[in-house]
């Protein structure tokens, strides 16, 4: 019944977080009727994303390459902006989940530490070997410019029980390579998650980390 661009849209975005068979259907006759200047604008925001890199000190995202060296003579052009910017304290990390969570404790303003996006967690508690590579990644960042302990790790998994299981392996792994390691207060409720908590809220989280 449905033509085959229309199938083939609703086979892709049913795939994406949030969407499913009855919300692509839905987009899909909505981006039709809003006519082919939509559709085009549209498609070329998607195809835009293709440009973006991720950053090779904490795997956020960033634009694109800058040409510029840091002092101790090593490109930056795959840095994105929060680790280009020498006013954050380098000595102070938050591990986190997912872009998206960063996204939200930026939002607060009250964190000027460095970040390390870990990707998505298992429920069973098993880390992906993509993941053990960025927290090894992580200790030889420290290991590298420090030379001695972080002052401070921040464990920011979701206050759920498989982030609470997830934040205690965390913490085994980077326990050696900072002076203490904390985790985000509860002023997030308990089975709440980051990337949806409001701004005063992730303060009070930060502010009352243990």
């Amino acid at each position: 019944m449905l033509p085959d661009p229309i199938k083939n849209f609703i086979a892709i975005f049913s795939k994406l977080p949030s969407i499913g068979l009855r919300q692509s259907t839905r987009l899909a006759f909505y981006l039709i009727n809003k006519g082919k200047n939509q559709i085009e604008e549209t498609a070329k925001v998607i195809s835009d994303l293709k440009y973006l890199k991720i950053c090779s000190m904490c795997f956020f995202v960033h634009s694109g390459p800058i040409r510029e060296k840091s002092s101790n003579g090593a490109g930056k052009e795959n840095l994105c902006d929060i680790c280009q910017d020498k006013n954050r304290q380098n000595n102070i990390f938050m591990v986190l989940e997912k872009e998206t969570d960063l996204i939200s404790i930026e939002r607060t303003k009250k964190f000027k530490g460095r970040y390390l996006v870990l990707g998505e967690l298992t429920k069973s508690g098993d880390m992906k070997s993509a993941q053990k590579l960025r927290l090894n990644h992580l200790k030889n960042i420290i290991k590298k410019e420090l030379g001695t302990k972080a002052e401070e790790i921040i464990i920011a998994t979701n206050p759920t029980t498989y982030g609470d299981l997830n934040a205690m392996i965390i913490t085994k792994e980077l326990k050696d390579f900072a002076k203490k390691i904390t985790r985000l207060g509860r002023g997030i409720p308990t089975g709440g998650e980051i990337e949806f908590a409001d701004e005063e809220t992730l303060g009070q989280a930060l502010e009352r980390r243990s």
